[in-house]
C-alpha cells in the first residue's frame, strides 16, 4: 500500500515549498484538489520543483471543462514532469455543476464521464501518433486537429486517468475505462468491500480486464484526538447529508439520519448536524486512534482494500512531520 499526501488548498507561491517537502519526507504521490483554486495549476510547479514524486487531481471537475482542454492540461503537466502526472476527474453533483460552474448537467452523468475518457484519449493518440483525431458521441464529436493546434508526441504518453465516485455506477465505469478509482472518504470497510470492489470487478471483467489493473486510492477519515473528533464529525454530517451518498448510509441501516441530516442541510442548520453522528458511526467512517497506533489501524483496515492511501488530512510541512514520518515509514510498501 503506497502512501501519498494531499496538498492544502491555498495560494500558488506556497506550492513549492509544500512539494519539496512532501517529497523529501517520503510521501509516494501528492494530491491537488478543486475546492477553493483551480487543480492543475499547482501541478506545474510540482512538476518543475520535485524531481520523482507524483502528482496529480483528486479531483479536477470532468463537466466544468471540455475533453480538448483536460487533454492540453494533462499532456503539457505530463511533459513536464517525465510522466508522474495522473489525471483525477470526478463528475460533482448536479447542483454544483450548474450554480457553481454554470454548465449543463448531462442526462447521463456516467456515460457522458465514460465518452469524456475515450474523448481525452483519442486526442491524446492524435498527438502521439499523427493519426486523424475522430471521435463521434452523443455527448461529444471531434475532428478537427490541424498541426497550429497540435503539440505533438512526448516521451510518457500515457497518463493514467483516474475517475472519483460514491456508488457502483461510477465504481462500474472505473472497472471498464479508467487506470484507477478514488475512493470518496465517506466509505467504509464494509461498503468498500460490499460494493465498490465487486462493481470495479464487475466493469473490468466486462472489458475483458481484471479488478487488479484498476488501482484502488482511498481518502481515509482519521481522529486522533477530540478536537480531530469533532471535524470529522462534522465532515461526515456534511457528506452523508447529500443524497447521492446516501447508499452508504443506507447499507448500514442510518437512512433516517441521513434524511434528517439532508433536512438540517436545507435549513441551513449546519451547527445541528454534527449532533447526529453518533459514536458508532463515527467510528464506522473513521480510524480513531492515538497517534502511536494509528498506523497499524490504518493497515489493519485498509491493506486488503487499497493500492494507495491518503487521509482526510493535508501535509503542512513543518506540522506534525514526526508524525508523518512514522506513517510513511509504517505504511510504505
Amino acid at each position: 500500500m503506497q502512501f501519498e499526501a494531499v496538498l492544502p488548498p491555498g495560494p500558488l507561491n506556497k506550492v513549492a515549498n509544500i512539494a519539496r517537502s512532501a517529497e523529501a519526507i517520503g510521501f509516494k504521490c501528492l494530491w491537488t484538489s478543486e475546492t477553493q483554486h483551480d487543480p492543475f495549476l499547482p501541478g506545474a510547479l510540482i512538476a518543475e520543483h520535485t524531481q520523482s514524486i507524483q502528482f496529480g487531481t483528486a479531483v479536477a471537475i470532468a463537466f466544468a471543462r471540455s475533453p480538448a482542454n483536460l487533454a492540453y492540461l494533462a499532456w503539457d503537466l505530463a511533459q513536464a514532469s517525465n510522466g508522474r502526472f495522473i489525471l483525477g476527474l470526478g463528475t460533482q453533483v448536479k447542483a454544483h455543476i450548474e450554480r457553481r460552474f454554470g454548465m449543463q448537467w448531462p442526462a447521463s452523468p456516467k456515460k457522458k464521464l465514460s465518452e469524456q475518457i475515450s474523448a481525452i484519449r483519442s486526442i491524446w493518440r492524435t498527438w502521439q501518433t499523427g493519426e486523424p483525431l475522430k471521435f463521434q458521441g452523443e455527448y461529444y464529436r471531434l475532428s478537427l486537429m490541424s498541426p497550429f493546434f497540435n503539440p505533438g508526441p512526448i516521451n510518457h504518453p500515457k497518463i493514467p486517468i483516474f475517475i472519483a465516485g460514491v456508488n457502483p455506477g461510477m465504481a462500474r465505469l472505473a472497472g471498464e475505462v479508467a487506470d484507477g478509482f478514488q475512493v470518496h472518504p465517506l466509505h467504509t470497510q464494509r461498503y468498500v468491500q460490499e460494493v465498490i470492489l465487486p462493481s470495479i470487478e464487475a466493469g473490468a471483467l466486462k472489458s475483458g480486464r481484471t479488478r487488479q489493473a484498476v488501482n484502488i486510492s482511498i481518502q481515509a477519515f482519521i481522529a486522533t484526538n477530540p478536537e480531530e473528533e469533532a471535524f470529522v464529525r462534522s465532515q461526515i454530517a456534511f457528506y452523508a447529508s447529500t443524497p447521492s451518498y446516501r447508499p452508504v448510509m443506507i447499507l448500514h441501516g442510518w437512512q433516517e439520519q441521513a434524511e434528517k441530516l439532508s433536512s438540517f442541510a436545507s435549513q441551513g442548520q449546519w451547527s445541528e448536524m454534527p449532533n447526529l453522528i453518533d459514536e458508532t458511526m463515527l467510528k464506522t467512517f473513521a480510524v480513531v486512534a492515538p497517534p502511536s497506533e494509528l498506523a497499524d489501524a490504518l493497515r489493519e483496515r485498509y491493506h486488503s482494500l487499497a493500492n494507495r492511501l491518503n487521509l482526510y488530512l493535508p501535509f503542512f510541512p513543518g506540522e506534525r512531520d514526526a508524525f508523518w514520518r512514522s506513517l510513511i515509514e509504517s505504511l510504505n510498501d
